[in-house]
């Protein structure tokens, strides 16, 4: 890819990232992990007490955390967290049912962040949602628990570790924070969306989302060592803004990395300029009434097999809107269909109510073998041809009241 491409495709993801509210997303984010990070916490604490061999993996997983993952600020917050998790695991059934609902609250919001930036309609439900997140809360902490344990040992032979170590056995075991970060966010790239994500791509997400979060922890713990000047406004109370400081912008980096792997997946269409919404909207309408006489359906696949390789934002836009104006539905199998008989629906309706209107008929030029084409183009002429008619004439001359000649004529 060369670089006016990557730069294309940078602005593309970062007016996507705007348009998305992720900065928003990501305050969202940050407050409820404010509530949400002691219950995650004590469910870890908890899943790995059940099993025997885990007993102590739980604090030393919580170390290597704070240790790898957070600035050289959070060391008090450690404290406070700890504190706070020894404390939830004291409390009575109700308490920990509360603490589990604040953890699934955290997760519900981070998959409505998710299908914002995939632009999923339907958000999973009923049991498939309980199921996965049943399946982080549970799984999870076990699955970390044993990576945690499986490095540990690792770490404790000889011939990674000792004097006699493999060539290059210490370089891998420093880098290992990385790699966890990177399998963690390629996880949650390719499963918290409700939709199918390629796993090269939540990969590559992953890499970037972890590249990215190690150098902002690096940049960050620089600046609270070369700038302590925060510490005279806030005194002791300067660790707490920092923190959340920093969740924020982690979560910046894991939402703008879920914008890279929906970017990825939607294709090259970013490359090219897309034709007016209208034109689309007209060919997707041609595509369902041909496909109505056969009784079949219509999804994106379809679409794209037609020959028109649309992406999935623009695909959901369209059938947004056709959803809106009732004219079509939803089958079982998840496709589409007209519901509405398009004989007695006027395409000046669909002129004035479409939210992407052609100004001007030289945003048609290049051509389309569509029947309707060369007629909407003579249509949209003689409309500019009489506006022009009819507004003729200065500002002055309206002002004043001197145009009635042509609007009577």
């Amino acid at each position: 890819m060369r670089i006016d491409n990557l730069l294309e495709f940078g602005r593309f993801l970062l007016r996507r990232f705007l348009a998305d509210r992720g900065p928003q997303s990501a305050a969202a984010l940050t407050y409820t992990t404010l509530f949400a990070v002691v219950p995650m916490m004590t469910v870890t604490f908890a899943m790995l007490s059940v099993v025997p061999a885990f007993q102590g993996v739980g604090e030393q997983i919580q170390l290597f955390i704070f240790r790898n993952f957070i600035p050289s600020t959070g060391a008090t917050i450690q404290e406070y967290l700890v504190a706070f998790s020894v404390q939830a695991r004291q409390l009575t059934w109700f308490g920990v049912g509360l603490l589990m609902a604040t953890a699934l609250m955290m997760l519900l919001t981070i998959e409505k962040a998710f299908n914002t930036i995939w632009r999923v309609r339907q958000p999973r439900r009923g049991i498939s949602s309980f199921m996965l997140y049943w399946a982080i809360l549970s799984l999870g902490p076990l699955l970390l628990g044993a990576a945690f344990a499986t490095s540990t040992y690792l770490a404790s032979l000889t011939l990674l570790s000792g004097p006699y170590a493999i060539i290059g056995a210490s370089t891998l075991l420093k880098v290992m924070p990385l790699l966890l970060s990177v399998a963690a966010f390629t996880l949650i790239y390719a499963a918290v969306p409700n939709t199918r994500v390629p796993l090269k791509h939540a990969l590559a997400g992953g890499l970037f989302a972890a590249a990215l979060l190690e150098a902002a922890k690096e940049l960050f713990g620089l600046y609270v060592s070369y700038f302590p000047s925060y510490q005279l406004i806030y005194g002791a109370f300067a660790t707490v803004p920092f923190f959340l400081l920093w969740i924020y912008l982690s979560w910046i980096i894991v939402l703008f990395g879920a914008e890279l792997v929906c970017g990825l997946s939607s294709s090259t269409q970013w490359r090219r300029r897309s034709l007016p919404r209208l034109v689309l909207l007209l060919v997707l309408l041609r595509i369902l009434h041909q496909r109505q006489q056969h009784g079949r359906e219509l999804d994106l696949r379809g679409l794209r097999r037609a020959g028109w390789p649309l992406p999935s934002d623009e695909w959901d836009e369209l059938i947004g809107f056709l959803e809106a104006e009732q004219l079509v539905t939803r089958t079982g199998g998840g496709g589409w269909v007209l519901c509405r008989d398009l004989a007695h629906y006027p395409m000046q309706q669909l002129m004035q109510s479409n939210p992407w209107p052609i100004r001007h008929p030289a945003a048609l030029a290049g051509g389309l073998d569509e029947p309707w084409y060369l007629p909407l183009c003579e249509a949209l002429q003689q409309l500019q041809a009489e506006q022009a008619r009819l507004f003729d004439g200065s500002l002055a001359d309206w002002l004043q009241g001197d145009v009635t000649k042509n609007v009577s004529s």
